[in-house]
């Protein structure tokens, strides 16, 4: 239910509620049922600012307190079960007390509550409407020792008094002065050397963890009567006891260390360390249970197996895991102490896992007992491998790298043996921006691998794999995919034509079909738009009828229908990490993607649902339903109405306006007025944009029928407007960005670019314009208002650009272009925008 990373979470005392809270833009508050896993209320308006950090119940479950997490921390007090908006008190909190990170009730008394930072704790009254708080003194002076960083606080069953536990092995007791002081700091009580990370309790115990992964039992007294410190485990993050009815006293349990003779009974208890290991104590009697070892550092290497139901894992920690993803049962393990794991993959024949390292070393492993021989270790690069990848016949592997190489190794058959062993084909720094996606694929007339990467810097590569000379990898081709957008991903389209295709997606939310031969742009087509564009693409195996695509975007995981039309409502995405995902692969058999998180450290495996689907692009309606509903408007408005009058009007303009032969009434135009009337719209396509819608109509029936395509009815532009035009038009936020880019900071404090380099720009670089045509475009464009601007500024005589006026002369670009353009005149005067830029912040960079 939360649209943002979960910031934090508490349990009831009788474990029926959850409630969790998120530090999304929006962050919700959401009390769960534990036993239903049913959401019973929900919070939307939680702290002012920032996000929640900490949550607490009260004992009888009726209030909840929320630790707010901005620069002004504040203090809320929920009474959720009377199903209000509002808290019942607030408390702000002065930024001089530290930053408040832990927050809990005192189980006698629901109207008390304490919080800390790592050097102040504060004590809360809640009063008939205010929420009064006191923060009592405390530093190393109190006591002439060194307290430490304050951890995690305790009432004391006693009620009076709370204890808080330091990273100096101390606990601070804190006990009732008089009424106006409130709890003081009285006794500072030396338990251990090493620092204390959690403190609880439990019926009449009071209970530590360490850095050490021990756990110690106290009375009431601070008297040790038990510990557990042979458990092997890492700085214990928490401790929970279990909540079935006290147990009793028998010989089973171990003896006291105080009591001679005496058991010593506890609760059955769940320890969790910040290495992500989760471990059941059964009492009494049985040892430690763990329930899970998962990875505690970034986690971006996942890879199925390509004919079992087999899941390979490998984190920054050095662990690299496979396990049966049916099951849950972990099948090999492997640690690197000193590596971190940065990719990974199986071959397509299932033999072999090859891992990418962020240290630039590749190691080619036997997928079922990952040990792999040293021959098999290569270590070609210090920068971190980002792609690998083998090829469909397992005989060749490639790799990128963040230097923009591509490395390439061929496994070997020695004459005379029957071994094989993998060999340095050669590597190439073939891009000047990082590589996005690195893939394999056939040739058309045979079953040669062919290897392609695409990156940011819009190029796409092929390399020469039938090279002779040794260890050097040859490009056979590089050629420019975008012209501004920047592609992010690539994959083989599936083969529902005749015709083979590379599949590409842009930052722009476009996706790309590009002719697998000519790298041709066959097809321009609107992507999924869900707030940030397809990071990661994946065609699920399917039959030769039904294809779906899988894709990942910064935080969500989706699926499209194939083939591509541009029909938004063919596509569904859900939230699946928010922190950013960073990989997406699916099983064998279609059923499943696993996404993993990056730095969440998690793995999440999706079941894959096209009926759901389906039924979404049904009732997003048929034919040309889904695109009239991305027109403003929709069907019956004006945008609408007036593409049907221009695309008639091309009709009357292409036979001649002024002919007096019998109209020839038709449905299409024919392909050369389609670039005027995309203009006659408000999109202006470059040329290059120009050249492939038209290619795409030219060429869309050539590989069925052998003839071009020559006309365009209505139906087939109105496709060609919706997948070609930009996703969410050119914001005035764009506009100030190039600004900046290209211009300065004039002396009235305006961004402005000199005329000189504009023109230069204009002339020079990208689709080169003549000055005639700048003079024409920008004569047109700025009309009266650009020059009554310029005027105002008495940059350009009134007088003389009357006279010109008057006299239909043809303008010089000095008359048209002030000598230095403004972003305001640019956008509000040329364009016709409203203001977007402000004055220049004294406090601005100068850049």
């Amino acid at each position: 239910g939360h649209g943002g990373p979960i910031s934090c979470l508490c349990m009831s005392e009788d474990r029926r509620w959850l409630g969790t809270a998120d530090n999304g833009r929006e962050p919700l508050l959401i009390i769960w049922d534990s036993y239903t896993g049913i959401p019973v209320h929900t919070l939307f308006n939680g702290p002012t600012e920032g996000s929640v950090i900490a949550l607490a119940f009260s004992k009888d479950a009726k209030y909840l307190a929320t630790l707010g997490g901005g620069e002004q921390q504040c203090v809320h007090i929920w009474d959720w079960t009377n199903e209000q908006d509002t808290p019942l008190w607030v408390a702000n909190l002065y930024s001089e007390l530290g930053f408040q990170s832990y927050i809990i009730f005192n189980p006698g008394d629901s109207t008390e509550l304490l919080s800390n930072s790592d050097s102040q704790v504060l004590f809360y009254k809640a009063t008939e409407g205010n929420l009064e708080y006191i923060a009592p003194y405390l530093n190393d002076k109190s006591f002439n020792q060194s307290v430490g960083s304050l951890g995690q606080s305790l009432f004391h069953w006693r009620g009076q008094q709370a204890l808080t536990a330091t990273s100096a092995g101390n606990l601070v007791l804190w006990d009732e002065g008089d009424e106006a002081a409130g709890r003081n700091a009285i006794k500072l009580l030396p338990l251990q050397r090493e620092a204390i990370t959690v403190l609880t309790s439990t019926d009449r115990w009071i209970v530590t963890g360490d850095v050490l992964g021990h756990i110690k039992f106290y009375d009431e007294n601070f008297r040790l009567m038990s510990w557990y410190s042979d458990f092997s485990l890492d700085a214990i993050a928490s401790i929970s006891f279990s909540k079935d009815a006290a147990p009793e006293p028998s010989q089973d349990y171990p003896e006291s260390c105080i009591l001679a003779d005496q058991p010593f009974v506890s609760r059955s208890f769940v320890v969790s360390t910040v290495r992500a290991t989760v471990v059941h104590v059964k009492t009494p009697g049985g040892g430690p249970q763990t329930l899970l070892r998962e990875h505690c550092a970034p986690l971006h290497a996942v890879a199925c197996h390509p004919r079992r139901p087999i899941l390979a894992m490998g984190s920054h920690s050095g662990i690299l895991k496979v396990c049966d993803y049916n099951t849950k049962l972990t099948l090999a393990s492997r640690v690197y102490e000193s590596e971190r794991i940065q990719c990974l993959i199986f071959d397509p024949q299932g033999f072999y896992v090859a891992v990418g390292f962020a240290s630039g070393a590749v190691h080619i492993l036997d997928a079922s007992s990952l040990h792999s021989d040293a021959e098999d270790c290569f270590h070609f690069s210090d920068n971190s491998i980002t792609h690998i990848t083998f090829s469909l016949d397992s005989m060749y592997l490639a790799t990128a790298d963040t230097g923009k190489a591509v490395t390439v190794f061929h496994l070997h058959s020695s004459p005379g043996s029957t071994t094989q062993q993998w060999q340095l084909v050669g590597r190439h720094i073939s891009h000047y921006k990082p590589i996005r996606e690195l893939l394999f694929g056939v040739h058309l007339d045979s079953t040669r691998p062919r290897l392609l990467s695409l990156a940011m810097d819009r190029r796409l590569v092929e390399y020469d794999l039938d090279s002779s000379m040794e260890q050097q990898l040859l490009v056979l081709s590089a050629e420019r995919v975008e012209q501004s957008a920047v592609p992010q991903c690539m994959t083989w389209y599936p083969p529902l034509s005749t015709e083979r295709f590379l599949l590409t997606a842009s930052d722009q939310h476009k996706m790309k079909l590009l002719n697998s031969t000519t790298n041709m742009c066959r097809k321009t087509l609107l992507g999924p738009t869900y707030e940030s564009p397809v990071q990661k693409m994946v065609v699920l195996p399917g039959s030769s009828y039904t294809y779906y695509l899988a894709f990942i975007t910064k935080d969500k995981v989706g699926l499209q229908i194939l083939p591509l039309d541009g029909n938004p409502y063919s596509s569904l995405a859900v939230v699946c990490h928010p922190g950013g995902v960073s990989q997406l692969v699916c099983s064998f058999d279609g059923r499943f993607v696993f996404t993993s998180g990056g730095a969440d450290g998690t793995v999440l495996r999706w079941r894959i649902n096209p009926h759901a689907l389906q039924a979404t692009a049904a009732l997003g309606g048929s034919h040309l339903d889904p695109f009239y509903a991305l027109l403003e408007g929709g069907r019956g408005g004006t945008l609408c109405r007036e593409m049907e009058d221009l695309f008639y009007y091309c009709q009357l303009r292409h036979q001649g306006i002024d002919s007096m032969a019998p109209r020839q009434v038709s449905t299409s135009i024919p392909l050369t007025e389609v670039p005027f009337l995309m203009r006659a719209l408000g999109f202006f396509p470059s040329e290059q944009e120009l050249e492939d819608m038209q290619n795409e109509v030219k060429f869309s029936k050539y590989a069925e029928t052998g003839k071009y395509v020559k006309e365009v009815d209505l139906a087939e532009f109105l496709r060609l407007y919706i997948n070609h035009r930009p996703a969410f038009g050119i914001s005035r936020k764009e506009l100030a960005e190039s600004f900046r880019v290209l211009g300065f900071w004039d002396g009235s404090g305006r961004m402005a670019i000199p005329r000189d380099q504009l023109l230069e720009l204009l002339q020079a670089r990208g689709e080169h314009m003549r000055e005639d045509e700048v003079v024409e475009c920008l004569t047109v464009l700025s009309g009266e208002h650009m020059r009554e601007e310029v005027e105002g500024e008495g940059i350009l005589p009134a007088t003389g650009a009357s006279e010109k006026h008057a006299a239909n002369e043809e303008y010089s670009l000095d008359c048209v272009i002030p000598e230095s353009i403004s972003a305001e005149t640019f956008t509000g005067h040329i364009l016709g925008f409203p203001s977007c830029m402000k004055t220049r912040d004294k406090s601005c960079p100068s850049e």
